[in-house]
């Protein structure tokens, strides 16, 4: 990308406020700052990165994500300049691939992975594996394994029992292990149930209040093969304000100060993880990274002062907040059907060639998402309407609620903003569906990143098929 692009994309996501959040005067135009920020409209095409996606479907068909190449870069710059004095490690689960991987390395961040699968990537993509950091709550013995061999600049550990492989594998290989300990902080973040991570009753880390966290910590730091960095705490997905970092910053930061005194240890390191909202509908105003820097150093510098500690190197992980705006799903309208709802009212159902095989989140979280026409001008009024998708299930939903316009019909496309975090990643082959391609767009050049499965990939891996 070229240094003036990222420049001026740079500063044009740190410029956008809460005066920027506003529905277009015309139903025809974009409500900005919801999608990435080289979309734009003319004659009621959408256009993403200089690519029409008419003329992109066209050529790669429908369903596709679109990936806004110059986006994701100024996004992740954001969060680089942002957060200069921190390690800044892309959350690779929001949406990896070789050359996301890249580009990640090319824009100056780490890269956290939390399965084997994503390690792999990003060691084809040639990532340095000293800049990365591995996560998950339950990591086998092979896996850690292939992390040491790989030269994995850090492991999260989270459990006791990957500690005691961990310790075996470090004694047995002769390699040293960098590790942060996951802890539970107990603080209940505003968001869904199953993307709330900080709170004591759930999978992950080792609970402060119950004395795990410390005792985790004496373990590492009495294996001859472990190097202890630090803490590691995460609160959640899709967060808006720094008050739940707050309170988890200083329970963390009080165990911090335990381990000092208690144990004589001063921890050089400290993740606040990540979970950094981003804007799904208008109801959305989530925070610039430059905001969230100037806040969340805050939090930590005045917590460090009345505990007498020197503040830790810090390391932070957005993941959602650097792909999810980067990316939109263009679909073709294959039926629409009016239904009678309660009162006299009525909804259009606009169905689509893709669905939950393919965005997961609106079924599984009960997320929103927000749409456009996007492939021509529309003068009819508006009419209260459903994206869904053509999988057999009535929780099929793509968008809940949106106001389309009356006369949509067959053949028209619809483009979903946000859907750059956790559609890929999780997109699925229910009903035995291919998973749409990752197309990337820039200065008018659209070119695949990952293809669009077939069905060969399909009956590659059914031993009984004959083709």
């Amino acid at each position: 990308m070229r240094a003036h692009e990222a420049g001026a994309l740079h500063a044009d996501i740190n410029s956008r406020g809460p005066a920027w959040l506003r529905q277009p005067a015309d139903p025809n135009d974009l409500v900005g700052h919801l999608w990435s920020a080289t979309a734009e409209k003319a004659d009621g095409v959408l256009a993403v990165g200089g690519v029409p996606l008419p003329d992109l479907v066209a050529e790669h068909g429908s369903p596709a994500y679109v990936l806004d190449e110059a986006d994701f870069r100024a996004r992740a710059g954001a969060f680089r300049d942002a957060f200069a004095d921190y390690d800044v490690f892309y959350a690779g689960k929001a949406f990896l691939c070789t050359t996301v991987a890249r580009w990640v390395a090319e824009e100056g961040l780490c890269l956290d992975v939390c399965s084997a699968g994503e390690l792999s990537v990003a060691l084809a993509a040639g990532f340095d594996p000293a800049r990365i950091g591995y996560h998950g709550n339950n990591k086998t013995a092979d896996e850690l394994a292939r992390a040491l061999e790989a030269g994995v600049g850090r492991i999260i550990v989270d459990s006791f029992h990957e500690l005691e492989r961990l310790e075996a594998l470090t004694a047995a290989t002769g390699r040293a292990a960098r590790v942060m300990v996951r802890v539970t902080a107990g603080v209940e973040a505003h968001t869904h149930e199953y993307i709330a991570t900080a709170h004591e009753d759930q999978k992950f880390g080792f609970s402060i209040t119950a004395g795990d966290a410390l005792e985790a910590v004496r373990r590492v730091l009495a294996a001859p093969g472990l190097e202890l960095l630090g803490l590691h705490s995460h609160i959640g997905s899709q967060i808006f304000d720094t008050s739940g970092f707050e309170v988890a910053a200083r329970r963390v930061l009080a165990l911090h100060a335990r381990v000092a005194t208690d144990l004589g240890v001063r921890m050089p390191e400290m993740d606040l993880g990540g979970g950094f909202g981003i804007a799904y509908t208008t109801q959305d105003d989530p925070a610039e990274p430059a905001r969230l820097a100037a806040e969340m150093t805050a939090i930590v510098e005045h917590e460090c002062r009345a505990l007498g500690l020197d503040r830790p190197r810090l390391s932070i992980e957005p993941g959602r907040a650097i792909v999810g705006p980067s990316v939109c799903t263009v679909y073709e309208i294959g039926t629409v059907k009016e239904v009678a709802l309660d009162g006299g009212a009525r909804r259009s159902y606009v169905s689509v060639d893709g669905g939950m095989s393919d965005n997961i989140r609106t079924a599984l979280y009960d997320a929103d998402y927000s749409c456009t026409l996007a492939s021509r001008t529309s003068t009819a009024a508006p009419v209260l309407g459903r994206v869904v998708g053509k999988h057999c299930e009535a929780g099929d939903i793509v968008v809940k609620d949106e106001f389309l316009p009356g006369d949509l019909a067959p053949g028209d496309l619809l483009a979903v903003p946000g859907t750059g975090a956790y559609c890929r990643s999780m997109a699925s082959n229910y009903n035995h569906a291919l998973r749409p391609p990752v197309i990337a767009v820039r200065d008018g050049v659209a070119r695949v990143v990952v293809r669009r499965e077939t069905e060969d990939d399909l009956l590659a891996t059914d031993v009984g098929a004959t083709r």
